[in-house]
C-alpha cells in the first residue's frame, strides 16, 4: 500500500470498521512511518493543535490504556489536514476549532483548553447532539423536517470524532492493546506471501 492509498482509506473514518484486517494493517503501518517522532505541524498553529489534542481526549481519555492525547492524535489529524483534505474541507474543520472557542467564550469566558472537565464536556455534548439531529434530519426528510438538508459528513464533530478513532485505532497502542492486532510480526517466513503477513490474531 502506497502513501496515498493509506491516506485516503484512513481520511474516510471508516478503516477500523470496514477495511478487511489486513488492509487495515496495511494502512496502519504507512501511516505510523509518515508520523516520525517529532513531527512538525503543517496546518494547525500550536492553539489549534492543543484544541484538537483536548477534545480527541475527550473523546478518548486515558484510562488503564492510554488516551487520543497519548498516542499523539493531533499529528495524525495534521497531517490528514495537509495532505488529503480538500482546501473546502480544510477551512471547515479549522473554522469548526473556532467554533467551539466561540461556544466556551459565550459559555464560560474562556477557551476550550481553559475550561475543567465538566465544562469542557458540556460542549462536547453539545456537538454530539448537534450531529445527531443533522443525522436524523437527513434520516426523515421526507417526513417531519422542514428545513435546509444538512450533511453530516460536514458537521465538524464528525470529522473530529472520525479522525480521532481512525487516529487510536492505527497507532500501536489501540491496534494492538483494543483491537488486538498485530502491526508488526514476530517472525518472518521466508515463503510467506507478503500480504499475508500482519494477520489479525483473531
Amino acid at each position: 500500500m502506497d502513501r496515498r492509498e493509506a491516506l485516503e482509506l484512513l481520511a474516510t473514518g471508516i478503516a477500523f470498521q470496514l477495511a478487511p484486517p489486513k488492509l487495515f494493517i496495511a494502512a496502519a503501518r504507512e501511516m505510523r512511518s509518515l508520523i516520525g517522532p517529532h513531527a512538525i505541524l503543517r496546518t494547525l498553529n500550536s492553539h489549534q493543535d492543543a484544541t484538537v489534542t483536548a477534545i480527541a481526549e475527550r473523546i478518548i481519555p486515558r484510562t488503564e490504556t492510554p488516551g487520543a492525547a497519548d498516542i499523539g492524535v493531533d499529528q495524525f489529524i495534521d497531517l490528514i489536514l495537509t495532505e488529503w483534505y480538500t482546501k473546502e474541507e480544510c477551512t471547515r474543520f479549522l473554522n469548526g476549532l473556532a467554533d467551539v472557542d466561540a461556544r466556551t467564550q459565550a459559555s464560560f469566558g474562556k477557551q476550550f483548553v481553559e475550561c475543567s472537565a465538566g465544562q469542557q464536556s458540556e460542549i462536547m455534548l453539545a456537538l454530539g447532539q448537534q450531529m445527531t439531529e443533522e443525522g436524523d434530519a437527513v434520516q426523515y426528510i421526507g417526513r417531519r423536517y422542514r428545513g435546509s438538508v444538512p450533511n453530516p459528513d460536514k458537521n465538524f464533530y464528525y470529522m473530529i470524532r472520525s479522525l480521532t478513532l481512525t487516529a487510536y485505532y492505527t497507532s500501536e497502542e489501540g491496534a494492538i492493546k483494543e483491537l488486538g492486532f498485530e502491526l508488526i510480526p514476530h517472525h518472518h517466513d521466508a515463503c510467506a506471501n507478503s500480504q499475508d503477513v500482519g494477520e489479525a490474531k483473531h
